[in-house]
């Protein structure tokens, strides 16, 4: 078992030559699936939250931020809690200091479990000293802004809070992605030692990128003279899958191209819309990876969503290199 890990390292430092050249080459060839992403992904009007007892602070808060930012009001810490657990994490929450049942300061330490990347900034009336040092030594809070504000001055504090939120969920991003990208890397060589055969891994790897990109489903699907043969594994998240792989065009190019091919929003595409498979299957997004060796296709990722694709534009290099890996991995059982 450690000489068949050995060996796999093996053959992929002797191929990190191949890789550059792939990636480079790759760059190019998901220039159109990126731009597809992006046009998913441009950007929306940050969250914010402000909460405040006093009804006409709350509506001049509104009116202060409505421009730049899908404003949510609460009037109290409570009520806020329960538009948090709705709306899920928010850019930015300004809260008053000196609220009835529940301080701001104890209603911002709430939501530092569930919301680590959320800037917050109190507003006080208040001398209250303590907890607000308290507040901002403990990281809950950015900012403290004493009543009554100078509205430019709150809406430098909240700029430079939107800017910090971005960098902040950036680098998380950032992170899960390279630690996703490493155990999903890791998962498909792994399929080399815990499983006897070709056949028997192909499963287990359809699995691992299913899971790992949140696909609906994940056919992986071997090739013979740029066919589809039977042989195949498949993950779903619900009961079956239907494999229509050998009809669908993006299929047969990038077979033929040995190049990633994909739609991210079938709807908006008239052909692919109208071919039976699928309308009868509801897919509303489908990536084709081939999966290559030597200049030829030995295997086929179809990667299908029933929404329109949420990847994000770099995850496809994780796409490309995953299907680089299971190449190593295939290749690797021809030994056996």
């Amino acid at each position: 078992m450690r000489g068949e890990c050995q060996r796999i390292v093996a053959r992929l430092n002797v191929q990190r030559g191949v890789y550059r050249i792939v990636m480079d080459n790759a760059i190019s060839e998901l220039d159109q699936i990126k731009r597809q992403l992006m046009t998913l992904h441009r950007p929306k009007k940050p969250k914010m939250l402000v909460v405040d007892d006093e009804p006409d602070n709350l509506d001049l808060l509104y009116r202060t931020f409505r421009r730049d930012f899908n404003v949510l009001k609460a009037e109290s810490g409570i009520r806020a809690l329960e538009v948090l657990g709705i709306e899920g994490e928010v850019a930015v929450i300004i809260s008053d200091q000196r609220m009835p049942e529940m301080k701001g300061t104890e209603f911002l330490s709430k939501t530092v479990p569930q919301f680590p990347n959320t800037v917050r900034i109190i507003l006080t009336g208040f001398t209250d000293i303590e907890d607000l040092v308290d507040a901002i030594n403990s990281g809950q809070v950015y900012k403290y802004i004493t009543k009554p504000w100078d509205p430019n001055e709150l809406k430098m504090v909240v700029q430079k809070a939107a800017e910090t939120y971005e960098i902040l969920k950036q680098r998380t991003e950032e992170l899960d992605r390279a630690q996703n990208q490493i155990q999903l890397l890791a998962t498909i060589m792994q399929t080399a030692v815990d499983y006897p055969s070709l056949e028997a891994s192909l499963d287990p790897i359809a699995t691992a990128i299913s899971d790992n990109f949140l696909a609906d489903f994940c056919i992986l699907q071997l090739v013979e003279g740029n066919v589809l043969i039977p042989v195949q594994g498949c993950h779903t998240t619900g009961s079956t899958v239907e494999n229509w792989l050998a009809d669908d065009p993006l299929v047969r190019e990038a077979i033929t191209s040995q190049t990633i091919q994909g739609v991210v929003n079938i709807g908006l595409d008239t052909n692919l819309a109208s071919l039976p498979h699928y309308q009868k299957s509801g897919i509303q997004a489908h990536l084709s990876i081939p999966v290559s060796h030597k200049g030829r296709s030995i295997a086929l990722i179809s990667m299908q969503w029933k929404q329109p694709c949420s990847l994000r534009p770099d995850e496809l290099t994780t796409v490309h290199l995953a299907a680089q890996e299971v190449a190593l991995v295939l290749t690797s059982f021809q030994g056996h």
